[in-house]
């Protein structure tokens, strides 16, 4: 393959994973790695980076792509000669194993003395005397992460550390190592993807190890990790809708025209109203109730958007939140101000009345209990938020209850954390509430930052 052919490919594959990039940025990289030595793979990677990532999030992703267009090194690299799978062998357990223990020794070296570059190198060899599978038709990095077993190596390297004369206290030094156990991780993953990549042609692998940016990754596909990340997002979205309202509120500081006034202002201009005049404007709180379900199928989904209602609450005093399984509760009260988000998200799966019969989505009858309970909510001034998946299990849906409260609303907007195209299958009523409620999908932190625009 040309250097050409790697620089499209790759291109598109950033696309693919969800990175925007331009036909002009392609050729701003073009252009830069026309000013890099070519032999230097890190000024390369630089030059693509440079010129084709805009946001630090987005890094990771192209990392990956990178390493995979453009690897180090080819087959079992420089040197070295992969491993034919040996049954036998693999009966023999690595501590029993002397050419293990001597490589474990070597590792222990390069964790100590912090020496990427032969990490990199040494993952290259680990995998290729440990990571083929039994049949020798794959590579798997966890055969290779519990053969040198680096976490059993973190005593003997705090000793070797702690006893020294000046050396790190036990909890930095404890740190340190596990990073650059983790970066060993790391670089036996991405040796493993290159030789994936090798058998199974690299656009396949990039599109089955890729995962989406942060921005565009469904919230119910979310890792624990992830959550941490999503939830810094969230609450710049609560920033930037309180700031669009307040700013609207400031632009309209005129109320409606006062007719009468500005006809008899025209009567000493002939009839002419060079002058308008306007009422007084009637300043209000805008006010927001959010519905959401809290059901299994909703759950990470509903994470997110509590985490929105938790931030806008110090925003705004007038946001009333409920949530909802079959039954109906308010839990307002768990996100006040000053409140641990994650004590509320606890206290409310705890204390919330949420679970009327089966504990199963009963949209109908969620709907009767807030009207019957909490129907004052909901006012000509009230914007109304329902978050859900419109999936009641076949049951009742309470029609004409949702038309009344969207009719009383000043705004109604739902919002369903499914793709469009699975509206309206099994036992979704998607289409049937959104002829009621104007009803966007939202999956991503892309779609509810667009909704939090229109919203505004």
């Amino acid at each position: 393959m040309s250097l050409v052919d790697r620089h499209v490919g790759f291109v598109q594959a950033l696309r693919e994973a969800g990175l925007p990039v331009s036909v002009a940025e392609g050729l701003d990289a073009v252009r830069a790695i026309g000013h890099v030595d070519l032999i230097d793979r890190e000024a390369l990677r630089s030059a693509f980076a440079a010129t084709l990532v805009k946001r630090p999030t987005h890094r990771a992703q192209f990392d990956l792509l990178f390493d995979l267009w453009f690897p180090a090194a080819l087959g079992a690299g420089e040197g070295n000669t992969d491993r034919e799978p040996d049954p036998e062998r693999r009966r023999v357990p690595p501590a029993l194993d002397p050419e293990v223990q001597a490589m474990r020794e070597e590792l222990f070296d390069l964790l100590l003395s912090g020496d990427e570059a032969g990490m990199r190198g040494f993952a290259r060899r680990a995998v290729a005397g440990y990571g083929r599978s039994p049949n020798g038709q794959s590579w798997f990095s966890s055969s290779v992460v519990r053969a040198m077993s680096p976490e059993t190596l973190m005593a003997a390297l705090l000793d070797a550390v702690l006893n020294q004369r000046g050396g790190l206290e036990e909890a930095a030094a404890r740190r340190l190592f596990r990073t650059r156990i983790t970066g060993f991780q790391e670089a036996v993953a991405t040796e493993v993807r290159r030789r994936i990549a090798e058998n199974t042609g690299v656009e396949r692998t990039g599109r089955a190890t890729v995962r989406p940016p942060l921005e565009q990754l469904d919230f119910n596909r979310a890792t624990r990790a992830d959550l941490t990340a999503l939830r810094r997002e969230v609450h710049p979205l609560a920033r930037r809708l309180a700031s669009r309202l307040a700013q609207r509120n400031r632009l309209g500081d005129r109320g409606r025209l006062d007719f009468r006034r500005t006809v008899r202002a025209s009567l000493a201009t002939g009839g002419v109203p060079l002058t308008t005049h306007f009422k007084p404007k009637r300043p209000h709180k805008p006010e927001l109730v959010i519905l959401c379900d809290a059901s299994d199928s909703c759950q990470a989904f509903a994470h997110f958007t509590l985490l929105l209602t938790f931030a806008l609450r110090e925003q705004f005093t007038k946001v009333r939140a409920f949530a909802f399984i079959d039954s109906t509760d308010e839990i307002t009260r768990f996100f006040e101000p000053g409140a641990d988000v994650v004590d509320a998200m606890t206290r409310m799966a705890r204390e919330a009345d949420l679970v009327w019969l089966t504990g199963r989505s009963n949209y109908g009858h969620a709907f009767k209990t807030f009207n019957e309970k909490y129907g004052d909510a909901v006012t000509s001034r009230t914007s109304l938020l329902i978050l859900g998946d419109a999936r009641s299990n076949y049951g009742p849906l309470a029609l004409p209850i949702v038309r009344r409260l969207a009719a009383t609303a000043r705004h109604a907007y739902w919002l369903n954390p499914e793709r469009l195209r699975d509206w309206d299958t099994g036992d979704s009523a998607a289409s049937t509430y959104g002829d009621v409620i104007e009803m966007h999908e939202c999956r991503n932190l892309v779609q509810l930052g667009q909704f939090v625009e229109l919203l505004a």
